[in-house]
């Protein structure tokens, strides 16, 4: 009976507002079955396909006593009301990540869990840029037996434009891995440290390198010199002053992350470059003894600051590069960037599953040609894009 009564009172309270109280017009409360917010305020970075791109986290906390069943999610404009994006089922069981463990999605969260929501939206090159979005969610409650649909999560896009840099690396048939805007490595590196969630890597790139067999790796694949891009000269994106080094740690051994790895060795031998109006580049995994700058060095665009290695959190030979919010590269906040120009000559439309045998096993990558190839300025090279730098 006490079941039933309690049960009986949630449907009373989810469906009416406090009817008792007299509030100004819109502040009556209400109850709600889910809370949700965003964790960093949304950015618009344009893309190589020639559409903007806004990527950011919804945290999302089911309150009541039973499960609850995600079955839709528009993203919507708040102010004109437009439909901007739209998850189903099945989008969405893809993206609801319960505790932020990436790995363990689903649209199902049990009694009183908390997820992370993570979220893209394309908007066409012609489309409006929204300047506050909220969201529908329509989900099941075991509570009530049935599905409700709630407004939630409203945020501010931000306004500012991308910061433009230069190339980090010289020459050509380097691909973007691991990139904006839904490969998972990096948009749902999403850690909590201090007490709070960063998500530094979320436009971060692991920039590997083809030779002109489409391969990243001839010989030996527990080599790290045998990857193309082994030793290559990293160069600074933009003027700045170096703010973090680490220089003493050694290669890892090819073909697998190392297991236990600390986390202050994450980034392996790394540079931070402080480029100003609170912006820093991350450049990580530079091979042992390849830091060629010291803290405080000032540098210009296109100095070299090191050479690619494997060290750190490295399965593979590769620079990993991100814009921060500080001088952290894990405990910040990662921003969008674009390179004021670049080349796309191909793009591995396979997927990641193709580019990651290619590294596995010394394969060639499957490339679709951009023919002509693509010239572009100011955009950010998309996932498995194969860029030409401008000498």
């Amino acid at each position: 009976m006490r079941c039933l009564i309690w049960l009986l009172s949630t449907l009373v309270l989810l469906s009416v507002t406090l009817a008792s109280a007299v509030y100004a017009a819109g502040n009556n409360p209400k109850l709600t079955p889910l809370v949700a917010e965003i964790i960093a305020a949304p950015h618009v970075v344009p893309g190589s396909d020639g559409k903007r791109h806004i990527v950011y986290e919804v945290a999302v906390t089911n309150v009541t006593g039973g499960d609850a069943r995600f079955e839709r999610l528009a993203v919507i404009d708040a102010d004109s009301g437009a439909k901007l994006a739209e998850l189903g089922p099945d989008e969405l069981a893809s993206r609801v990540t319960p505790g932020a463990s990436r790995g363990n999605e689903t649209r199902e969260l049990t009694a009183y869990q908390f997820a992370v929501i993570f979220m893209h939206v394309a908007l066409a090159e012609e489309a409006a840029v929204p300047a506050r979005i909220t969201h529908e969610v329509t989900a099941h409650f075991a509570v009530i037996g049935a599905e409700m649909t709630l407004t939630l999560g409203e945020a501010t896009v931000v306004a500012t434009a991308p910061v433009i840099l230069g190339p980090p690396l010289r020459g050509n048939g380097y691909v973007a891995a691991d990139g904006c805007c839904d490969s998972i490595r990096h948009v749902r590196a999403l850690l909590s440290l201090d007490g709070k969630f960063h998500l530094a890597q979320r436009f971060a790139i692991d920039w590997e390198q083809l030779d002109d067999k489409n391969t990243l790796v001839v010989g030996d694949l527990k080599v790290p010199a045998n990857y193309h891009i082994y030793g290559n000269p990293i160069l600074a994106v933009a003027d700045g002053t170096v703010v973090g080094t680490r220089n003493d740690l050694q290669d890892q051994v090819p073909g697998a992350l190392p297991p236990n790895l600390p986390i202050d060795e994450a980034d392996g031998n790394f540079v931070v470059l402080d480029i100003g109006s609170g912006l820093f580049v991350n450049y990580a995994h530079m091979r042992p003894g390849g830091v060629k700058v010291k803290l405080g060095d000032k540098v210009r665009r296109g100095d070299q600051l090191g050479e690619v290695g494997n060290t750190g959190n490295s399965q593979a030979p590769h620079l990993h590069l991100h814009v921060m919010d500080n001088a952290s590269p894990l405990a910040s906040d990662g921003l969008p960037y674009v390179f004021d120009r670049f080349t796309i000559t191909a793009v591995d439309e396979a997927g990641t599953e193709d580019f990651d045998k290619a590294e596995a096993t010394g394969s060639p990558l499957t490339l679709t040609p951009r023919s002509p190839p693509q010239q572009l300025k100011n955009v950010l090279p998309l996932d498995l894009s194969v860029v030409t730098w401008p000498q």
